[in-house]
């Protein structure tokens, strides 16, 4: 089966790596994915615990904004930018975790959602500060402190991207097979016995949310620094509910599920959108017909293959 997988996972590098030259306009809609991915990656530790956050939109829209505050203070090297908008939203989701992480199932999810749409009217009204509903304009930062077009910053970001996605998910990765992992996932199977053998649930708990909002401030860097401009709908509830539904869509069985989910629902929306207005209509049936047929996601669907072949 390692074969297998190898082969795989160097055809997905060399498709990435080609993609630029050979269809440029996708360029942008994967860098997009890959920041999604690296948000739903972040849903997805919290699933690992049965818990839902439909509010991690607003941790992504912190490391967004962080980033167009910095660049008015002067400060524009990329590296620097990400290091900061990660740390604040990593420091959002220690203050909001240390509250949140009290809660199980519905409230859980509902605290992170009320907590989200506050941070979300702030941003929208604070007009004199965040500008309101016209957002923040960002400059194109620097690269090593290498000054770049538009153009050539966005290649760079693509291929960093491809780069921190790969390093991120290896950590998640060797994350959920720590010990932190397994009494992360030992929180929804039984959280009392877990008590038991003396570790603290709530500590665990908070350890991956603090990790999850980081890996969502990651994703708000790139899409911010993308994208040119951060907007309030970046922490909107529907920003959230599309991250939930990128990991239960790509499989929470491994890192690389998330981002399966998310490549495969931003190529889902170009092509629905180059064909036809019903667009919609179409993305719809196929996450029903994803999430009917394959409860446990597009990668749980690439496990089995992967076990059927070997």
């Amino acid at each position: 089966m390692r074969p297998i997988i190898s082969v795989l996972s160097a055809l997905v590098l060399v498709v990435l790596a080609v993609v630029p030259f050979a269809a440029p306009w996708l360029q942008f809609v994967l860098t997009l994915a890959m920041a999604n991915g690296m948000v739903a990656l972040g849903v997805a530790i919290l699933l690992r615990a049965g818990l839902i956050s439909i509010g991690h939109a607003m941790f992504f829209a912190i490391g967004a904004y962080c980033i167009a505050f910095l660049s008015r203070l002067g400060i524009n090297e990329f590296l620097v930018l990400l290091v900061l908008g990660t740390m604040g939203s990593a420091i959002a989701g220690l203050i909001v975790g240390a509250f949140v992480v009290r809660y199980r199932a519905i409230f859980f999810a509902m605290l992170n959602l009320a907590i989200s749409m506050v941070v979300y009217s702030l941003i929208a009204k604070m007009y004199s500060v965040t500008g309101g509903t016209d957002g923040m304009a960002l400059q194109t930062p620097t690269f090593l402190w290498i000054p770049l077009e538009k153009p050539g910053f966005d290649h760079v970001l693509y291929y960093f991207s491809v780069a921190l996605m790969i390093v991120l998910g290896y950590l998640v990765q060797r994350y959920w097979k720590s010990p932190l992992g397994y009494a992360l996932s030992a929180i929804e199977g039984n959280e009392l016995r877990l008590e038991y053998l003396g570790v603290s649930a709530r500590s665990v708990l908070l350890a991956a949310y603090v990790v999850s909002a980081a890996l969502s401030g990651f994703g708000g860097v790139i899409a911010g620094s993308a994208i040119g401009h951060v907007l309030p709908d970046f922490g909107y509830w529907i920003t959230s509910a599309q991250f939930v539904l990128i990991a239960v869509l790509g499989g929470i069985g491994g890192a690389a599920g998330p981002f399966i989910g998310s490549f495969f629902l931003e190529l889902l929306h170009s092509a629905s959108v180059n064909l036809t207005d019903a667009w919609n209509l179409i993305t719809g049936v196929a996450l029903i017909v994803v999430i009917v047929f394959l409860p446990s996601g597009l990668y749980g669907l690439i496990r089995k293959r992967r076990r059927s072949a070997s």
